[in-house]
């Protein structure tokens, strides 16, 4: 609460406005699990319903949901505590939590009203009591999981295929009698504890609510996995194999490199060349030196199931390439590799401490590349350019025709997302970004609109990597919706008008034009 202090009044920004906020208003207002002022894209009602109960103890305000979303990331935090000293220690716990904490994905979508996350944390419990042999409770977390978002069902997934191929191996060595060979006992490591309760079926359980869920929003809309568009977006128009390996180097980058997580892989690859660090122990009043611990083989085996489930899939399907997507499996990456500093480097606590200071820099320098402006505080700057504007539009313009881009559109019409007061709201012409082609389209019907809001959709570095590739830059707009917004100056310069308010802040900008009769 107190490191989000700044932020948790801020008005709702991009998904949360477009979707995520509309969908809980919706269950709060009228009790229906599915959306109707906004098109249903079949995520489960978990979370929703979440900020729907809040709102209904507490009211309705961005305080309250900022407030019930940071509830649900510190039991994440918890969770992943939890799940990290019973994989490792208490220390590699403790360094974990606090390097996931302030790692700028992590931090900023802990207050955001988004499902991710809440998955990512039930999907932390989930795997403890996976480890911990307790199959019901694994059951119940891994479906609350799923509730929350249905890409959580990977997580139980991948351990089911890990289990049942252990089973497979172990029974090829029954049928041929290898149970002494050395073969065997190397693969012992890798494979899951032969003597545990733990039964392949039990990961299975979890698709159960999530399979009825779908039933239901089938039922009650006639799709299955979201409305058309949102299925052509995220499904059929990224089963290409071309986008597929691109995809998956971009997710490769969100594992080990994204916002300086790329200086954690280095050290904790480094440190893998240097021997165990020796700790003294006491035993029966004999003091001996033994190699620190590692994570047990088989549990790494298990988080990298998981992680590999996420990566394959999540490079194959999604429309946008966000990186919030690997909530779930980035704190397994940083988990694994704070317990090699911990094994093998002598001042490992300082190379944790360098770690986090270069994360919490992430939060306020935009890296020299594209990225998403709610991966660090380059949202809070979006809001607030859209804050001021949204103000000058009431103030100057009011109940004139303002042609916009979403989630803009969204802002100026619905008033209780938190940037304006008008009432009624602003009548919208809507287009679907600010590049050469829309604003062209946009000049041709200038009597259907009287000023323009127009702003930066996309970030874009001062001096990006491989600006100068053109292929590069095809194959963005191709296969990844990338496009180049023009500058206000050009914009006005096309629809013939003249700039009436204007703003840039860290790479972003925002602009009013008022277009001339």
């Amino acid at each position: 609460m107190l490191l989000h202090a700044p932020l948790l009044r801020l008005p709702y920004f991009w998904d949360e406005a477009g979707y995520y906020v509309p969908a809980a208003r919706d269950l709060f207002l009228t009790g229906t699990l599915i959306p109707h002022s906004t098109l249903s894209n079949a995520h489960p009602p978990l979370v929703t319903a979440w900020l729907a109960l809040a709102w209904r103890v507490f009211g309705y305000s961005t305080l309250v949901t900022r407030t019930a979303m940071l509830v649900l990331s510190a039991f994440s935090l918890l969770g992943l505590f939890r799940l990290s000293r019973i994989a490792a220690n208490l220390p590699v716990a403790w360094a974990t939590t606090t390097l996931v904490a302030v790692y700028p994905v992590f931090f900023t979508q802990s207050s955001m009203a988004h499902v991710d996350l809440p998955a990512a944390g039930l999907t932390f419990w989930a795997l403890a009591a996976y480890i911990e042999d307790r199959p019901w409770k694994q059951v119940l977390w891994f479906s609350a999981a799923a509730l929350a978002k249905e890409t959580a069902i990977l997580a139980p997934l991948a351990l089911f295929g890990w289990e049942l191929l252990g089973y497979c191996i172990r029974l090829g060595w029954k049928k041929n009698r290898l149970q002494e060979s050395s073969k065997e006992t190397r693969w012992q490591k890798i494979l899951p504890p032969e003597g545990r309760r733990t039964r392949c079926l039990c990961l299975l359980l979890p698709a159960v609510p999530l399979a009825a869920w779908y039933a239901y929003h089938y039922a009650k809309t006639g799709f299955l996995l979201g409305n058309p568009e949102f299925f052509r977006y995220n499904v059929a128009a990224t089963l290409n194999p071309l986008r597929i390996p691109l995809a998956f180097g971009m997710r490769l980058w969100q594992l080990f490199g994204y916002f300086g997580l790329y200086l954690l892989t280095l050290v904790g690859v480094l440190a893998m060349l240097r021997r165990p660090q020796l700790e003294r122990r006491l035993e029966k009043k004999t003091e001996s030196a033994a190699a620190r611990p590692r994570i047990a083989i088989w549990m790494q085996a298990a988080f990298l199931s998981v992680v590999l489930a996420y990566l394959a899939f999540m490079s194959a399907v999604g429309g946008a390439v966000l990186a919030r997507y690997m909530l779930p499996v980035v704190p397994l990456v940083i988990l694994a590799l704070v317990s090699t500093l911990w094994r093998r480097a002598r001042y490992w606590k300082l190379i944790v401490g360098a770690v986090a200071i270069a994360f919490v820099a992430g939060l306020f320098s935009n890296p020299p590349y594209g990225f998403s402006l709610e991966d660090n505080l380059a949202y809070r700057d979006y809001i607030m350019l859209h804050v001021e504007a949204s103000r000058f539009l009431a103030m100057r313009y009011p109940g004139d025709r303002v042609l916009t881009a979403w989630p803009a559109s969204d802002e100026l019409t619905r008033p209780w997302l938190g940037y304006i007061n008008a009432n009624p709201p602003f009548r919208v012409v809507r287009i679907e970004d600010f590049s050469a082609a829309q604003i062209d389209v946009a000049a041709k019907a200038r009597r259907h609109f009287d000023v323009a809001l127009v702003f930066s959709t996309k970030y874009q570095p001062p001096h990006p990597l491989l600006e100068n590739w053109d292929a590069w830059q095809r194959i963005k707009e191709k296969f990844f919706g990338y496009h180049r917004d023009l500058l206000p100056e050009d914009i006005a310069q096309r629809l013939g008008g003249t700039i009436a308010f204007s703003k840039e802040q860290n790479g972003q900008w925002i602009a009013v034009i008022a277009v001339e009769r």
